[in-house]
């Protein structure tokens, strides 16, 4: 299978070391080295990304826009084939060609202000790139990905079908995203009236979406396939809701979950360093805020799965969900508690 797709780049597999690559949950990816060369093979997953097709189309015409208009800008695109296309369809499935950067590295741990404050620079240095990049020409790859409110609905509507054991397990958890529902009143109000205006946003702002250099310094941005149309609350609340926190949302005691707020201050710092002169006033007022909208959304999500009985995200035991559930709103209740500290950090 991947003798044929790398044929269709001009590349020799046999003459090729071909192995798998990273921890990606999503696509599957492989090193391929070819002499001097080097390169990411990549396998979209049809699953999740329905269209993959819009993808190409997404990152293409962002390329283009760069090329004109930010030609320094690193931006990692897909390498064409033969052919000239930058996605191959074959029987096996979608398949792209990366360059691989070398001199790199990613994280999947943060241990240091520096690093949150370099790979929040970067994701603000992505955005201030495309802030004239006209956002309806982009497609939408994953539809209502950060749609707090129909995430809420589906919410409700689990509550009311769940099974009496999983209702009754997850009472104190349903009752409290239900006394927090002005987070998603909050978010109602910013669409219905505009308040922030809508961006090219990467939409999964986590630590292993950026290269590093050997001095930890931020290269770029990469994993461009959530590019879409959206809100900067949305980057800058997914790094909160990731790097604020020294455990995953995989840890189930809860006694270590607490907020960071040096690191806060880091992505505020390094976010603002790119894209301070080119958020609105309202934008940024709506800063700490990003933190809620995300941790909330991730914990209306883990539960909703929950009392569907794990149909989405799936389990790896007995209760992950619901303990996932329980850490990401444990999160957001250290979140609210020091809210008033964090307002006087970026006052």
């Amino acid at each position: 299978m991947l003798e044929e797709i790398l044929t269709l780049y001009g590349i020799n597999a046999a003459e090729s070391n071909i192995k798998l690559f990273g921890d990606g949950l999503i696509n599957r990816t492989w090193k391929v080295s070819n002499g001097s060369a080097e390169y990411i093979l990549q396998k979209v997953n049809d699953t999740v990304f329905k269209k993959p097709l819009d993808i190409d189309y997404n990152i293409s015409g962002i390329r283009a826009f760069l090329n004109d208009n930010n030609p320094a800008y690193n931006f990692i695109s897909p390498v064409p084939a033969i052919n000239g296309e930058t996605l191959i369809d074959s029987p096996s499935g979608y398949f792209r060609l990366f360059p691989f950067v070398g001199n790199s590295h990613s994280l999947n741990v943060l241990d240091k202000e520096t690093e949150a404050f370099e790979a929040a620079k970067q994701f603000g240095r992505f955005s201030r790139a495309l802030n004239d990049f006209q956002v309806s020409d982009l497609k939408i790859t994953i539809p209502n990905f950060h749609n707090l409110s129909l995430w809420y609905q589906k919410f409700i509507a689990a509550c009311e079908n769940a099974s009496a054991d999983r209702k009754q397990k997850a009472a104190d958890c349903i009752a409290f995203i239900k006394e927090n529902a002005a987070i998603v009143t909050v978010y109602e109000e910013l669409i219905k009236e505009k308040g922030i205006p809508e961006r090219v946003i990467h939409h999964d702002t986590k630590i292993n979406n950026v290269l590093f250099n050997a001095e930890n310094k931020g290269i770029c941005v990469i994993d461009l396939d959530t590019v879409m149309p959206g809100y900067y609350i949305s980057d800058v609340g997914d790094m909160m809701r990731t790097y604020l926190c020294a455990v995953s949302e995989e840890e189930t005691d809860l006694t270590k979950i607490n907020i960071r707020t040096s690191f806060f201050k880091a992505i505020y710092d390094g976010y603002l360093s790119e894209m301070g002169d080119v958020l609105t006033e309202a934008e940024k007022t709506y800063f700490i805020y990003a933190g809620k909208f995300m941790i909330f959304m991730q914990a209306i999500r883990f539960l909703t799965d929950y009392l569907q009985n794990d149909i989405y995200y799936g389990r790896q035991y007995e209760d992950h969900n619901f303990n996932r559930a329980e850490n990401q709103l444990t999160l957001l209740k250290r979140y609210l508690e020091v809210e008033d500290q964090l307002q006087e950090l970026i006052a």
